[in-house]
């Protein structure tokens, strides 16, 4: 559709909506409700991402809309054209791959959070297991991670296996998770006997799964969350009020309260 077609069309809706009384105003004169933005998440964020969203939308009257899924998934969405506002990766490779392609607005690129790696079990664990060595155990027939093509955490799981000389000797007892949550809902069931998530996810299951071990800081690359507005973001100015909400005392609090570690000190 053409710029003027779509002008036609506005025109037109607005004299249906002023024969109703309705009125129609411009962008600048609009009430914020009528604001909204499709914020596209990793899987890891959703329940601290909702609540923030919650306190965005109470704070500003704007709507959010979240698209919670795996980083490389919503990636490839971006590149694909689908409507999105907000970016939040769980890792810097998926918004690298962004920024290379000028996807993003490179001035709003941040981190907003880190998080920790973790070796978990079910809370009833049938076998021993105590450390990623145990791994090597027969006892050990299923270990869920997430898919390391397109998931961050399956990324830092094999990055840390790798460093245990583990990743080569396992490769028939990986269960693959489109995403770190359902990695995550493997281990809960009980349909393996291990799982490498994040710290923050075992929050989420508390009770479910118990951490076992935690991934040396130097067995894979550092955990960092990543944040940008999409270049061609039709909200930009909410969009960018969402992240200032993010990088916010509250934001970052409700994300400590979710597990994970903020990087609030090193925009101080």
């Amino acid at each position: 559709m053409s710029k003027t077609q779509r002008l036609i069309l506005i025109v037109g809706f607005c004299a249906l909506l002023a024969f109703f009384d309705v009125g129609c105003h411009s962008s600048e004169s609009a009430k914020p409700s009528a604001h909204e933005i499709t914020v596209s998440a990793a899987a890891s964020l959703q329940d601290a991402f909702r609540e923030i969203g919650k306190q965005f939308e109470a704070q500003t009257g704007a709507r959010v809309n979240f698209n919670f899924a795996a980083s490389g998934t919503l990636q490839k969405q971006i590149e694909s054209g689908a409507p999105v506002d907000v970016f939040a990766s769980a890792g810097h490779t998926q918004m690298d791959a962004l920024a290379a392609q000028r996807l993003i607005a490179p001035e709003t690129r941040q981190d907003f959070a880190r998080n920790e790696l973790v070796l978990i079990a079910p809370a009833e664990q049938t076998v021993e297991l105590k450390s990623f060595a145990d791994l090597n155990n027969t006892q050990i027939k299923r270990i869920a991670i997430g898919n390391p093509k397109t998931v961050p955490a399956g990324q830092y799981a094999q990055q840390t296996l790798t460093h245990f000389n583990l990743w080569t000797p396992l490769q028939s007892r990986l269960v693959l998770g489109e995403d770190v949550r359902q990695a995550l809902d493997y281990v809960t069931r009980g349909e393996v006997e291990a799982g490498i998530v994040y710290a923050s996810d075992v929050r989420a299951r508390d009770g479910a799964v118990q951490i076992v071990a935690r991934a040396p800081a130097d067995s894979h690359e550092p955990i960092a969350y990543p944040i940008a507005v999409i270049r061609a973001s039709k909200q930009p100015d909410v969009a960018r009020a969402f992240l200032d909400a993010v990088m916010s005392d509250e934001g970052q609090r409700s994300l400590e309260k979710y597990g994970y570690e903020s990087v609030k000190d090193q925009h101080d």
